[in-house]
């Protein structure tokens, strides 16, 4: 029993910073909107549920990268290249406890620049 206490101790933590990175990445989200995204040449290590790679994203030029922990419906990242998406965003209503709240799909590849 020690054990799983353990664990649920270390995991909350890393499920608190997955919902706050969650919160920035996708602020003023609604039913619907749009949303050009800047995709980063590689992934980063980071920890959502468990240790996965990210994609690292931003959402202007000027902008900081920051983790992306969801996928991109449509999407296939290549490392090397920087690309240059229209992404539709929808809230999901009733999202798994270890899943966003919000689906992601690819509109279009705006651009796609070897690094």
């Amino acid at each position: 029993m020690k054990s799983i206490a353990t664990i649920l101790k270390g995991a909350a933590p890393a499920l608190a910073l997955f919902a706050m990175t969650q919160c920035t990445t996708t602020a003023n989200t609604s039913a619907g909107d749009e949303k050009t995204f800047i995709v980063g040449p590689q992934t980063a290590d980071c920890t959502g549920v468990a240790p996965m790679k990210c994609l690292q994203v931003k959402e202007n030029a000027s902008g900081n990268w920051t983790n992306f922990y969801s996928n991109i419906e449509g999407f296939t990242y290549e490392p090397g290249y920087e690309y240059v998406l229209k992404v539709k965003t929808e809230k999901i209503a009733n999202p798994p406890a270890d899943a966003s709240s919000i689906k992601y799909t690819l509109v279009e590849q705006v651009s796609k620049t070897k690094k």
